[in-house]
């Protein structure tokens, strides 16, 4: 019988093309058809290996998922940075490749953040979602975050809603 492996872990420099392959996955499962597909490409595009790998070297806050070694999911977070919101951290993206979507591996790398901002003294979280991602919104639901304000974002010249999600006490 073999055993699978999980951990969750900080990033590091090494990730970067993985964390690269993960988040181009999950975009295109998420939002093909909501994000209009010139604009998703270049969001996709501007978030390669060198973005990553920058980002885990400048010391942000950023769990992977591994499992033997390949990542399945990544969560980034950090303060809040609507200032307008009264909440301290915010979980800025939450993405796990298709495969790894619907095993439980969502809420542990939101627990995973949730419990290293708490360690930091932050309680009150939120996180922002795209208002047609029906996926995403059931998932903040299921994990208790109660919609705390709906606002506009625009894509490619297309306007598209977002809600946040508050989350207390860890």
């Amino acid at each position: 019988m073999s055993q699978a492996l999980i951990t969750i872990r900080r990033a590091m420099p090494g990730d970067a093309d993985q964390i690269a392959a993960v988040h181009d996955a999950a975009w295109r499962e998420a939002y093909r058809g909501v994000i209009p597909g010139r604009e998703l490409e270049r969001l996709i595009a501007r978030r390669g290996p060198d973005w990553w790998r920058s980002a885990v070297l400048q010391g942000s806050r950023l769990l992977v998922l591994s499992t033997h070694g390949r990542l399945g999911g990544y969560v980034s977070y950090g303060r809040n940075r609507a200032p307008s919101l009264d909440y301290d951290g915010e979980i800025f993206e939450l993405y796990l490749a298709p495969e790894y979507q619907g095993l439980g591996f969502g809420r542990r790398l939101f627990l995973g953040g949730r419990d290293d901002l708490a360690a930091n003294g932050i309680d009150r979280v939120l996180v922002w979602s795209l208002a047609d991602n029906t996926r995403a919104l059931d998932f903040y639901r299921r994990l208790g975050g109660r919609e705390i304000r709906r606002a506009r974002e625009i894509f490619g010249g297309v306007r598209l809603g977002r809600v946040a999600f508050g989350f207390e006490g860890a």
